[in-house]
C-alpha cells in the first residue's frame, strides 16, 4: 500500500509554490502538486471503500467530464430490449391491428445491437448508433401521433378524454421509446470513458 497524502496538504504546498518566484521549476512543481491531489483523492477513496468506491469515483469523474459514451450506449441497448418486449406485449394485446405496430418491435433489437456495438467500438458509436437511435426517435414520435389518433377514433373521441385515455392506446408510451432513442443520440456525441 502506498503512502496517502491528505489533499489539503498538497493544495497548501501548491499554493505556496504559486506565491514564490515564477520559474520553470516552480511551475512544474505546481503541476506535480495538482496531479498529486487527484492521486491522493483516488487513494483515499480506495482506502475507505475499496475497489467499489474507486470505480464509483472514476464513474463520477467520467460523467462530470462528458465521458459517458460506452455506459450510455449499453444503457441504450438495455432500454431498447426492455421497451421492445413491453411494446410487443401491449401490441399483441391489441392483436397488431395496425401493421405499424410491428415497427417498434423490430427497431428494439436493432437499437440493442447498435448499443452493444457502440459500447465495443468508438466507430460504431459514431455511425451505427446514431442511425438506429434516430430511427427509434422518429418511430416514437410517429407512435405518439398514432396513439393520439387512436384515442380520437374511440367512441366519443377526445370529448370523453378521461375515459378514452385510460382505455385507449397509452398516450405517453411511445415517448418512452423516443427517450431510449434520445439516449443513443446523446451517447453518440459524448466522449469515451477512460
Amino acid at each position: 500500500m502506498g503512502l496517502l497524502v491528505h489533499p489539503r496538504t498538497v493544495l497548501a504546498e501548491a499554493a505556496a509554490l504559486r506565491k514564490g518566484p515564477a520559474t520553470a521549476g516552480s511551475a512544474a512543481a505546481v503541476g506535480a502538486a495538482v496531479k498529486g491531489v487527484g492521486a491522493a483523492v483516488k487513494g483515499a477513496a480506495l482506502a475507505e471503500g475499496g475497489e467499489a468506491a474507486g470505480l464509483a469515483a472514476r464513474l463520477l469523474w467520467n460523467v462530470r467530464h462528458g465521458r459517458f459514451e460506452r455506459t450510455l450506449s449499453l444503457l441504450t441497448a438495455a432500454g431498447s430490449m426492455v421497451t421492445a418486449a413491453e411494446i410487443y406485449l401491449e401490441h399483441d394485446r391489441a392483436s397488431f391491428g395496425n401493421k405499424m405496430m410491428w415497427w417498434p418491435v423490430v427497431l428494439g433489437p436493432l437499437g440493442a445491437a447498435a448499443g452493444v456495438a457502440g459500447f465495443r467500438s468508438d466507430r460504431a458509436a459514431r455511425t451505427v448508433l446514431p442511425l438506429a437511435s434516430a430511427a427509434i426517435v422518429a418511430n416514437g414520435l410517429q407512435g405518439t401521433y398514432l396513439h393520439v389518433r387512436g384515442i380520437a377514433q374511440k367512441p366519443g373521441g377526445w370529448s370523453m378524454a378521461r375515459y378514452n385515455v385510460e382505455l385507449g392506446p397509452p398516450l405517453f408510451a411511445p415517448l418512452l421509446v423516443t427517450m431510449v432513442g434520445g439516449m443513443g443520440l446523446v451517447a453518440s456525441v459524448l466522449r469515451r470513458e477512460r
